[in-house]
């Protein structure tokens, strides 16, 4: 199948293992074939993840992390490596098993790595980073052990350096009161010695009051401090009741650029502005961009005029809206956005090195591509991936020699390309790329019923044959703003291994397609969404290729909320897998993350009773549901709370329809512990098994 119309055309050991890299392959062109397995849940434990890029100042190395499983001790580690830009060489720079090391960030003179992590520095039992946080440590290139640079009590979550190479901004959340108590005593040489270890009650006071991953809120910001490394000392540069967060440097070091939302009670709105401030302490921030919607990701052009970043959507639409490039003076004024005849997502801004052109990610249909434009306005032109082979760039970085990026493909996990000629700097998941067969995967096209184009990806099972009807899993992706697309999907590959088709279709409310697509769904959720995915199930079977009484759901987290709605909606479906879902909009009213989103697109319970009535049409409705359904949840999911799996299963038990609750002890809305997320993949097999039987049986 053709894809839909695209927009654009075309203990640490430093420098430590060093090894030539021969036979690298490039985009999709594997070595040659051996014996090949099909791909397993205990196989996503051998996929070694690639990010966090950043290339050397004169342009020769680039630095990034690799995170890997350790089984045996059930969790996550990763490592730092460089390469040569010619791929001659590769480095391993640090081997560690219980932390992870991340955001490699050379120090412009060349001659220091720093990177975050939270881990001891070897010295003593007693050196461990204050409780267990992430801090910047540093690497000296000439040779020698990682020194930690950083002790902040709330830890660090990112950092820039200054071009003198002499200070860092830091971006650290304030600390739980417990952590300053233990923090300020250990500073007088004591230890805190609490006479039990009974919690203190958490207080509230905060609109937005909880946040996955963060847990309740209370009064704690992120905010920057400058940290020079020849003192240590940290000052802070932005107090108050308010989040700074993505710092970038002036050219002359002497101002940063940074994200904020300061007017009135910032809970209740996404109007981020960019500021500036001095890189002193008790400097007061200068507001520089004046748009209603959000803005974000700043970064000084090369002769420090002028400020690139990324504009949001107006307040109504800007959890839907793609995010356009916007250019503005450093003194404020009006903003210019380079690309604005582009009606796609836009992401990650960089300046060439001349300051002439812009650099940006660029989401169009079932892509992500490398794309630039004149800083002043002008014609986009895709740079990497080409159409000859799609792929999802994830990151990319700009240097001397050219831009490299952590790029995925269909069939492949993601590694660092050079965008020039996609030749492949790293190749750390060759082993796995070469002992498996791997499901087919294409662009599928669909109509919807009011006729609407709907792309999807289809995965075809290793040894697919033609003219025979496969019990098909309908995967769906979460969000709903985002989209899948030919990037390396580890469920759908792992579910087309067990003999399915497996289809994942870009509803109304995906991204890759312009802004009336992903507005299409604005309050009123579960509507047009099943239309699309009805229209491309339909297609499926009116070509043959799936068999109407094996069909199969699933998703997570939106995808999981479709799920709910598809399996309410008519009997179709003969099994469902839904994931981190939700249903009774009343009940996550105060329950969960999203209490802006609520009030600003439904509005509050009490004024739009019948909306919500409406979209808990799952809930409401139960007793039309048929299919059996397997509800997962973490247990400590503030994003979509396991009340809301709780209720449908709840609703399904009594009704007697056939239906189990899987809770992960101590989870996130992500899955994050390894044995974990192979369960999850297991029993989704086992499910689909029982309810659709596998391959074509």
């Amino acid at each position: 199948m053709k894809r839909s119309t695209r927009i654009l055309s075309s203990s640490t050991r430093i420098w430590g293992t060093c090894i030539l890299l021969a036979g690298f392959v490039s985009g999709g062109v594997l070595a040659q074939d051996v014996e090949r397995r099909l791909f397993q849940p205990e196989d996503v434990h051998s996929i070694k993840n690639v990010g966090d890029i950043a290339i050397s100042p004169d342009g020769e190395w680039v630095a990034y992390s690799v995170r890997t499983t350790n089984v045996d001790k059930d969790k996550n580690s990763s490592d730092l490596f460089m390469v040569k830009w010619d791929g001659s060489t590769r480095i391993q720079l640090t081997h560690t098993e219980d932390s992870g090391e991340g955001r490699p960030r050379f120090s412009p003179d060349g001659k220091y790595l720093a990177f975050v992590a939270a881990r001891s520095d070897g010295n003593s039992e007693e050196s461990d980073d204050p409780k267990g946080k992430s801090q910047v440590w540093l690497l000296n290139r000439s040779g020698g052990e990682a020194a930690r640079l950083t002790e902040l009590p709330g830890g660090v979550s990112s950092f820039e350096w200054s071009p003198d190479s002499m200070r860092l901004v830091l971006v650290s959340r304030d600390p739980e009161e417990k952590e300053e108590d233990e923090s300020a005593a250990e500073g007088d040489g004591e230890k805190s010695t609490s006479s039990h270890d009974t919690p203190k009650p958490i207080v509230i006071d905060r609109y937005h009051f909880k946040q996955d991953g963060q847990d309740w809120l209370g009064n704690r910001y992120q905010r920057l401090y400058v940290f020079d490394l020849d003192s240590r000392d940290a000052s802070l540069l932005t107090p108050g009741a308010f989040d700074s967060t993505q710092p970038a440097w002036g050219p002359d070091g002497d101002i940063i650029a940074f994200t904020s939302r300061r007017q009135g009670d910032p809970d209740r709105h996404r109007n981020s502005e960019i500021y500036v401030i001095e890189a002193t302490e008790g400097a007061e921030a200068r507001q520089v961009t004046t748009w209603d919607g959000p803005d974000s990701n700043p970064v000084f052009s090369p002769d420090g005029k002028r400020i690139a970043y990324l504009q949001g959507g107006p307040p109504k639409y800007s959890g839907y809206d793609p995010r356009q490039l916007a250019v503005i003076s450093v003194d404020g004024g009006e903003a210019v956005l380079p690309a604005s005849e582009l009606d796609r997502n836009m992401s990650s801004p960089r300046w060439s090195l001349d300051g002439k052109t812009l650099h940006f990610l660029v989401a169009d249909d079932r892509v992500q591509t490398v794309a630039s434009v004149p800083s002043r306005g002008g014609n986009v032109k895709s740079i990497y991936p080409d159409d000859s082979q799609p792929g999802v760039v994830r990151s990319f970085d700009v240097g001397q020699n050219g831009m490299v990026a952590v790029t995925t493909f269909s069939q492949w996990p993601a590694e660092i390309y050079r965008a020039d000629d996609g030749m492949a700097l790293s190749d750390h998941n060759r082993e796995l790329r070469e002992s498996i067969e791997w499901a087919t995967v294409e662009g599928f096209d669909s109509v919807s019923d009011d006729g609407v184009a709907v792309g999807s990806m289809l995965l075809k099972p290793p040894g697919y044959q033609e003219g025979v009807r496969y019990p098909t899993i309908a995967y769906v992706h979460g969000g709903p703003v985002g989209q899948d697309g030919y990037d390396f999907d580890t469920t759908s590959q792992i579910l087309a291994a067990q003999g399915y088709l497996v289809i994942n279709p870009n509803y109304r409310g995906s991204s890759g397609r312009g802004h009336e697509f992903s507005r299409a769904i604005y309050a009123d959720w579960g509507n047009l969404e099943i239309r699309d995915i009805h229209a491309v199930m339909d297609n499926l079977v009116e070509q043959g290729l799936s068999d109407p009484e094996r069909l199969g759901i699933g998703g997570w987290s939106y995808g999981g909320i479709n799920t709910n709605f598809a399996i309410a909606t008519d009997t179709r479906f003969k099994a469902a897998v839904s994931g981190a879902s939700a249903s009774n909009y009343i009940a996550g009213y105060g329950t969960d993350q999203y209490i802006w989103q609520y009030e600003n697109e439904f509005g509050p319970p009490w004024e739009a009773l019948d909306t919500y009535l409406k979209t808990s049409y799952p809930f409401l409705h139960a007793n039309r549901i048929e299919t059996p359904t397997l509800f997962m949840c973490g247990e400590k999911d503030f994003n979509v709370p396991l009340i809301n799996s709780e209720q449908m299963y709840q609703a399904l038990r009594s009704l007697n329809v056939p239906t189990q609750l899987v809770i992960y002890p101590g989870q996130n809305h992500g899955l994050s512990k390894p044995s974990y997320i192979q369960d999850r993949l297991e029993r989704m097999i086992e499910w689909y098994g029982h309810y659709l039987g596998t391959g074509s049986d």
